[in-house]
């Protein structure tokens, strides 16, 4: 029920040269955070992955491929990154099961001290 996908935070096109087909004007950097969602609550966590990729002949480009150039860019591009803050927000059912809760641990709390007698 639960599920967990990727938001794109910020794509820039590098001008360094492909490592597979040598082109200086087709890697794209792609930066996502982590979005998390089930049936009580949204969350954005501070996960935050980078993927590399070629335009001109689409491959995906792993980091053990970056030359020393490539990865000087890729830290600068980390550098200037802002992340969006880890939030949590809770949906309508999160907030239903918190008042009942209350609502049973206030009756209990009642009852247990002679307040309420059935």
């Amino acid at each position: 029920m639960s599920s967990s996908r990727f938001f794109t935070l910020k794509e820039a096109r590098l001008s360094n040269n492909c490592p597979e087909c040598y082109s200086n004007d087709g890697i794209e950097l792609t930066f996502k955070q982590k979005f998390t969602e089930n049936a009580f609550y949204k969350a954005i966590t501070a996960d935050v992955i980078n993927e590399m990729h070629c335009i001109n002949c689409d491959t995906q480009i792993f980091p053990i491929q970056w030359t020393d150039d490539i990865e000087s860019v890729v830290d600068y591009q980390k550098r200037a990154l802002q992340p969006k803050p880890k939030s949590v927000k809770l949906k309508p059912l999160a907030w239903l099961v918190i008042i009942i809760d209350l609502l049973l641990l206030i009756g209990i709390i009642l009852y247990s001290t002679g307040v309420i007698s059935f």
